[in-house]
């Protein structure tokens, strides 16, 4: 079986007209499938002859004998046509239209480039993964999401600055269909003018220093007053809520209570920050934002902690959500601010 293609991989074999005859794309970020597919479809399919030679059809509406007759009609007026069949993984285990496709895989029609889509979180198909070309699409590396909306601001016809970009991907998150609609707003709202982070921030709604990194990074500085103040304004944002700030509180307090380990360990400066990113490259987190700065922010909010106080503070964490998942009161700021309360009772302490 051939290694699984990750996106860029076979985003560069497409761009260089390195087509294979059937594509398997899994894992959870469609806005990247769509991309493979509209890259693909530019390179087989005329546009004019899209509305003959272009067909997405959900798996679910098809049986074995729509599925035969799909991908074995000829194109019209045209050396190929394209099939794309969405999430494959609604049909059941043993449905015979499994067999069908099998059986067109061991010997596709060379007139039909034919790609195959699995649902975000769907279970592998591995006879799949066997005979056509599997692409893996997981969600894009920090330093890759930034070159994302880069690429997706220019398309967008937004001139965006290196700091711009970085604070629209802190102030809305890692979701790309939700990039890509904040980037539209500010294309339309920018009208040709270079847009920075103080633009996007006023565009957005969100200035820095309000958005959940920043609020997070307050909390690891152990500026525990300037994170009370902000609760309220990151609560604020679109697509925050108490449980998320939290989660990602505790992945910051486990990357601190990491690196304070190799700080005890005797691991200093750069060497400390070296260790940070073998940690990080094996746990691969989401949503994280550029390692090597979060390598940077864990070394030095490790000075600030000992041992015993990063357990505190992960168990306080741990606590609050609980009370935000299980509380009947929508009270998410109350008990946020509670939870750094108490963390500052125990720092005093």
């Amino acid at each position: 079986m051939a290694a699984s293609l990750t996106f860029d991989s076979a985003y560069r074999r497409i761009r260089r007209d390195d087509l294979d005859p059937v594509y398997y794309l899994t894992g959870d970020e469609d806005i990247l499938k769509d991309e493979l597919i509209s890259l693909l479809a530019d390179r087989v399919v005329e546009p004019a002859m899209r509305e003959f030679n272009l067909d997405v059809r959900m798996a679910a509406d098809l049986d074995g004998e729509a599925l035969h007759a799909l991908v074995e009609t000829p194109p019209m007026l045209a050396e190929r046509r394209m099939v794309v069949l969405r999430h494959v993984d609604q049909w059941r285990k043993n449905a015979k239209v499994w067999q069908v496709l099998e059986r067109y895989l061991d010997q596709p029609s060379p007139t039909t480039l034919l790609v195959v889509t699995a649902a975000p979180g769907a279970k592998v198909h591995a006879p799949l993964t066997k005979r056509a070309s599997h692409v893996e699409v997981a969600p894009l590396r920090p330093e890759r999401l930034v070159k994302w909306v880069m690429s997706k601001a220019g398309r967008a016809g937004l001139t965006l600055t290196d700091d711009g970009a970085e604070h629209l991907i802190a102030a809305v998150g890692s979701d790309l269909a939700q990039l890509g609609m904040e980037i539209d707003k500010l294309a339309a709202a920018a009208d040709g003018r270079e847009v920075g982070a103080d633009t996007v921030a006023d565009l957005v709604g969100i200035r820095r220093g309000e958005t959940a990194e920043d609020w997070v990074a307050a909390v690891l500085n152990r500026d525990i007053a300037r994170a009370a103040s902000a609760v309220q304004p990151v609560l604020g944002a679109t697509g925050n809520t108490g449980v998320r700030l939290v989660a990602m509180l505790g992945t910051g307090l486990l990357g601190v209570r990491i690196a304070r380990s190799l700080l005890d360990a005797g691991r200093k400066g750069k060497d400390l920050e070296r260790g940070i990113m073998e940690h990080l490259r094996t746990a691969r987190p989401i949503g994280l934002g550029s390692w090597g700065k979060v390598a940077t922010r864990w070394a030095r909010a490790a000075q600030r902690w000992d041992d015993q106080e990063l357990d505190t503070a992960l168990r306080t964490a741990l606590e609050a959500d609980r009370a935000l998942k299980s509380t009947t009161i929508a009270d998410e700021a109350g008990i946020l601010t509670d939870m750094l309360l108490r963390m500052s009772a125990r720092e005093a302490a």
